[in-house]
């Protein structure tokens, strides 16, 4: 039996928990992209709002699909069993890295993007010219892709998902714990003080490296048991 799905929601569960409460994060990171973003466009009611964020989610739920399939490939080529186990195992220590990195506790900064930064920033600057709903939902995406240890921490989870549909489901159940703060982020952003944001954050990363040491130990598990069966 996959070692991940004996675990049933709690991954899923986590996720939304460090999306939720790393909604200050979010406001802190993101929280003026957006803003300026529709302040540039003016009022133009809600299906913009909505479009933005569907984009958002869209890119997490295919990082996490892609992650997943990353993770199923590893799996196939290697020790099957055994390397299932081992990708875990990795995945869960990255994880806590990357968890104690938003704490600012890691001894390695994650630098790491899925795509350019230069390339993003020039890109989302220009959105607004595809139109009202169009541009938004074009600026939402490259939002989704911007460098965020929570995000890169997600995917990093998302390889170690049954299938990719699960990885796809893990990346979508976090960005939805964002939802709230990132939908009215142009009124949150100038109330949530630095101190507010500064807790949030430190509770998004203690579920972050939860998440990973459940993942790790997991792995630990399962390399264990297919171990000793390859022995038998």
């Amino acid at each position: 039996m996959n070692a991940v799905a004996e675990t049933g929601q709690w991954p899923y569960l986590l996720a939304f928990t460090a999306g939720l409460l790393g909604s200050g994060h979010c406001l802190g990171m993101c929280g003026g992209l957006v803003s300026s973003f529709f302040m540039r466009q003016g009022p133009r009611g809600y299906p913009p709002y909505l479009a933005y964020h569907a984009g958002r989610l869209t890119v997490y739920a295919g990082i996490g699909l892609v992650a997943a399939s990353l993770g199923a490939v590893l799996v196939q080529t290697g020790l099957v069993g055994k390397a299932q186990g081992i990708l875990q195992i990795l995945a869960g220590a990255v994880v806590i890295l990357l968890g104690l990195d938003l704490l600012g506790l890691s001894p390695l900064r994650n630098t790491a993007a899925f795509a350019p930064v230069a390339w993003l920033g020039r890109q989302f600057r220009e959105a607004g010219r595809h139109g009202p709903v169009t541009g938004a939902a074009v600026a939402g995406a490259l939002n989704g892709l911007m460098p965020c240890s929570m995000t890169m921490a997600m995917a990093v989870q998302a390889t170690t998902a049954p299938g990719p549909l699960h990885g796809g489901l893990l990346l979508l159940t976090f960005g939805a714990g964002t939802l709230p703060a990132m939908l009215t982020a142009s009124v949150l952003f100038g109330r949530l003080g630095v101190r507010a944001r500064g807790w949030l954050l430190r509770g998004a990363a203690v579920t972050v490296i939860v998440l990973g040491i459940s993942t790790l130990w997991q792995g630990i598990r399962y390399y264990d048991v297919m171990r000793h069966l390859a022995d038998w």
